[in-house]
């Protein structure tokens, strides 16, 4: 088994021999800057895990009043008044003229690329979860990948225009940790080469651009209602749009393009959102407000618990505009103490299992690592902050003094003063 950061700190007589060889450990390093294992032990474990997110669960009595009446129509799955209501609700949320409810996000993007016909190549992040990359690779198509902004950890503008061949067809971009990619520039790169512009929304159900929500932007954007994004349909995922034709087409494929009984007129798949999931958005719809404002709340504690923590940077979001606030993001610089990795390790020793959201970056996942394996010169922002998030717990299950914790516990860990 692995020797853990905190079984370093505790093993005096091998670490300080390794410490004068080296000058290298986690624990020298610590020591020095005067955040030893003393002040360490003095922050308790947490006795439960801490996650990044755990599902939201709305009313009991809503979903499982909802749940009767499903059993009670034997209506369990195929476009049922559940769905249809739960499709009406969402499309009014986002302020969009249509909604497509399917099984999760992933076949939503799966579906939106095929409705929009694209083929040859498109430009997508790499910095995003690999999902983005698999729905056009699964498909035959080349995601082309191009460098982020550091600021903003979204797709480059300057970046995609280089990525341009004569084989792109579209620019898949994503709006990451909630915050809108750069959604006018990317417009206007799309308008001037022909291009198709469609965005990963999976982050930012709720959130605003210049105070439109969204979901109308590009051709079509698509949500995840995924158990663990803080508005779920226990698994899920939608497309959304203005467009009519894109609704029409999507609609059709993801019910095998059934156009009534015994009516094929197109290829497609069996995406269907069931009875069951579109109850529980239904019911997690009613709290979303409430789930926001909870968000926000474990937001501004970290905010205040993290001021003056050397190294450690909190993700800012745009507060004229709405947020989710769904995502607690730092970045550690590359000077401190301990490395990003150790920091990781060291927290989880906690129980808080804080991720390294996205790292390493599709481009270094299969099967883009050995399709692709030069990808990663033009993507020299996607390593560094891949390097360097770290994404904390937040949410329902996480308390004001749990974020205080895991800032003592950070303050420590940079080489910040002992408790």
């Amino acid at each position: 088994m692995c020797e853990t950061w905190s079984s370093k700190l505790n093993k005096p007589t091998e670490a300080h021999k390794d410490r004068s060889r080296k000058g290298s450990s986690v624990e020298s390093r610590s020591v020095r800057r005067g955040a030893g294992s003393a002040a360490w032990n003095s922050i308790p474990s947490f006795p439960e895990p801490l996650h990044v997110g755990r599902p939201n669960i709305g009313d009991r009595a809503t979903f499982n009043a909802l749940v009767d009446q499903m059993l009670d129509r034997h209506w369990l799955s195929n476009d049922g008044p559940l769905l249809q209501e739960f499709e009406r609700r969402i499309a009014e949320y986002a302020d969009v003229e249509h909604c497509v409810a399917v099984t999760n996000g992933t076949a939503a993007l799966e579906i939106l690329v095929r409705v929009l016909g694209l083929s040859g190549e498109v430009i997508v992040p790499s910095y995003t979860f690999v999902a983005t990359a698999h729905a056009l690779q699964w498909q035959g198509i080349t995601p082309v990948f191009a460098d982020i902004d550091p600021a903003t950890h979204n797709l480059d503008p300057e970046a995609v225009r280089r990525a341009i061949t004569a084989r792109t067809t579209g620019i898949l971009a994503v709006h990451l940790w909630g915050r809108p990619a750069p959604i006018r520039e990317l417009q206007a790169i799309a308008d001037e080469h022909g291009l198709q512009l469609a965005f990963d929304a999976a982050h930012a159900f709720g959130n605003t651009f210049e105070g439109k929500r969204i979901g109308g932007f590009g051709r079509a954007e698509v949500f995840s209602f995924h158990a663990t994004k803080f508005f779920n349909s226990f698994e899920g995922g939608a497309i959304v749009t203005d467009d009519d034709e894109i609704a029409e087409a999507a609609r059709l494929m993801r019910n095998f393009g059934f156009a009534g009984a015994d009516n094929v007129i197109s290829a497609g798949t069996n995406a269907k959102m069931t009875e069951v999931c579109a109850a529980m958005g239904l019911t997690n719809l009613q709290s979303v407000d409430a789930v926001i404002e909870t968000n926000l709340r474990n937001y501004r504690t970290y905010q205040a618990a993290l001021t003056g923590v050397p190294g450690v940077h909190l993700t800012k979001y745009n507060e004229a505009e709405q947020n989710n606030f769904q995502y607690i993001t730092i970045e550690v610089d590359d000077g401190l103490p301990v490395t990003r990795d150790e920091i990781v390790e060291a927290l989880s020793s906690k129980n808080v299992l804080a991720r390294k959201y996205f790292w390493p970056g599709a481009h270094r996942m299969q099967p883009y690592r050995d399709l692709y394996p030069s990808a990663g010169d033009a993507l020299p922002h996607t390593a560094s902050v891949a390097r360097r998030v770290i994404v904390l717990p937040t949410g329902a299950a996480v308390d004001e003094a749990a974020i205080r914790s895991i800032a003592d516990m950070l303050r420590v860990l940079t080489g910040a003063d002992a408790l």
